[in-house]
């Protein structure tokens, strides 16, 4: 076993420091990296704009100047519509942070140790799996039947904005599982458009992206640190994607992964990091809200009751809200139970089911989904639209309630601070 090892012994309790990990009487106290921490902030507060520019834009959708402020986001600029730039361009940057981040986490993160990310893993599967189901019951056969992707993606940003409204009460360990269920939820999201999301196929294009592609992990191996090749490479592999028919936006994923990484937590030479940390308030604070403001323009009108009423919604609500915190919960309960992994001590059940509600909080990623379903449909789209605010705004609220009032950390959870584990499970 590699690393720096300290025994002390402080009030005859033998303690061991080892690495970036304290172990007391057999129990590992594992503190979380300041990438993360910084993440988790950035990730919050971002949260909490996005609320706020989401009711900005419903309101004035509705108000007199409504359709002029609808009429904005398709205004042309260099052949494409505003929408399209930032459905396109902007979040292919909102894509490539996501990436960014999923590496870290693959590479140093919780996900880094297999038995420890095998848990998120398998709750995001859950809660994946059970929200397409219940919208393909809802829709099999139907015209509406495309939407069985929309109930699957966790918004990041909100989801967490919501748990950091809980304040210190919050393990830590809960919110390394909801960030890393919320990442590999987006994951599936990016599989899910990749593979079912794509237009008519160019395949001379799409040739040409894999091309780009392969140089940048070239660059990669021959350790090119200079992050220009990079973006410059990333550009034209995403204007290659965009003329493909596979949404343009799989670019940002693939060149988060062809820019050299480093194991060292918060290592300013890693091209990875200094890009990563670049790219945190841009896309909490300017990306994320222009998106939010361009896709929630939703109408309210006398028959939005009734809309809410479709099987399309249905499945939406019934998916983010049922579905989510039942799959995540039930299938974490099931490999818990067969061994195949286990809970961190400062992590109980009630906790999991909490995680699992705002899960069910699809928003971004949701209406991203949303659009690409029903391209040229405005009346599925804005119904869509109103059932993800809903059941999202639901899954904020019986989330928020439920860890508070049922969410109490552990007794012997003495550090709020660290995730902690037994010794056989590290």
């Amino acid at each position: 076993m590699g690393g720096k090892i300290k025994r002390i012994l402080a009030n005859s309790v033998l303690v061991v420091l080892f690495n970036n990990e304290l172990i007391i009487m057999g129990v590992v106290q594992r503190k979380l990296s300041k990438t993360f921490e910084n993440f988790f902030d950035s990730e919050k507060s971002s949260g909490i704009l996005l609320i706020i520019c989401t009711i900005i834009s419903l309101a004035i959708t509705n108000s007199i100047i409504g359709m002029n402020y609808l009429s904005l986001w398709q205004m042309y600029v260099g052949g494409l519509s505003v929408e399209h730039w930032i459905n396109d361009g902007l979040m292919a940057i909102f894509f490539l942070f996501i990436g960014l981040e999923l590496e870290r986490e693959l590479q140093v993160g919780e996900l880094s140790d297999f038995k420890n990310a095998l848990l998120p893993i398998f709750a995001a599967a859950g809660g994946l799996g059970l929200p397409a189901l219940i919208h393909f019951l809802f829709n099999n056969g139907t015209a509406t039947q495309a939407g069985i992707g929309i109930p699957m993606a966790t918004d990041i940003a909100f989801a967490l904005g919501v748990l950091a409204l809980l304040g210190s009460r919050v393990p830590a360990s809960l919110k390394v599982f909801l960030t890393a269920l919320a990442v590999i939820d987006d994951l599936g999201a990016i599989i899910v458009i990749a593979v079912f999301y794509t237009a008519k196929l160019s395949t001379v294009y799409l040739f040409g992206a894999m091309i780009v592609f392969g140089i940048l992990i070239l660059l990669n191996k021959v350790r090119i640190l200079s992050l220009v090749p990079y973006l410059i490479g990333g550009a034209l592999m995403w204007f290659l994607m965009l003329k493909s028919g596979v949404h343009a936006t799989i670019a940002g994923v693939l060149l988060a992964f062809t820019i050299p990484f480093s194991a060292k937590d918060d290592d300013e030479e890693s091209p990875s990091h200094r890009l990563e940390h670049f790219l945190h308030k841009p896309v909490a604070f300017i990306i994320l809200p222009i998106f939010a403001l361009c896709n929630t323009g939703i109408i309210i009108g006398a028959d939005s009751l009734q809309s809410l009423t479709t099987t399309n919604s249905a499945g939406i609500i019934s998916g983010l809200l049922i579905g989510k915190p039942i799959g995540i919960t039930l299938l974490s309960f099931i490999v818990v139970s067969l061994g195949i992994c286990r809970l961190p001590l400062d992590l109980n059940w009630k906790h999991v089911f909490g995680a699992g509600i705002l899960g069910g909080i699809g928003f971004t990623m949701s209406i991203f989904i949303t659009n690409l379903t029903f391209v040229g449909n405005a009346n599925e789209i804005n119904a869509s639209k109103m059932a993800i605010l809903l059941a999202s705004l639901t899954a904020g609220t019986i989330g928020f309630l439920w860890l508070k009032l049922l969410g109490k950390s552990e007794e012997s959870d003495a550090d709020m601070d660290t995730m902690d584990f037994e010794m056989t499970e590290v």
